[in-house]
């Protein structure tokens, strides 16, 4: 447990959820759930959050605004946790979703593709 003049330097989870992004809530669920670990506490309970749990939460930020399922998420923090020994899994799990998010983004290039002629169909008309 932390002591209150021990937490100079960390930021409690209102300034976490505006520096990272995250609502309080999801911060709060991605700590129950394990995606985000080793937060301190005050006396009083208060999460404690650091510089370096706001730069794995870009991490997480960047996988779920890309898509990747929860369980996945889950999957990544816990081989980031096991070290270097699963760098490789790391590595093949970020590849199978870079490519599910390219099969999106060509999904939504076609679908503007299909807007902008539609667009042209309709301005072209008299």
């Amino acid at each position: 447990m932390v002591t209150e003049a021990e937490t100079a330097g960390r930021y409690p989870i209102g300034e976490c959820a505006r520096r990272s992004g995250f609502s309080m809530d999801t911060l709060r669920y991605y700590e129950r759930i394990g995606l985000i670990d080793g937060i301190e506490r005050t006396r009083t309970g208060q999460r404690r959050f650091t510089d370096a749990h706001l730069a794995w939460l870009g991490t997480l930020k960047c996988l779920r605004d890309t898509g990747m399922p929860i369980e996945q998420m889950c999957r990544f923090a816990d081989l980031v946790r096991q070290g270097e020994s699963t760098t490789a899994e790391r590595i093949a799990l970020l590849e199978a979703h870079k490519t599910a998010v390219d099969e999106r983004i060509a999904d939504f290039e076609a679908k503007r593709r299909y807007l902008v002629g539609k667009i042209d169909y309709y301005r072209s008309e008299p």
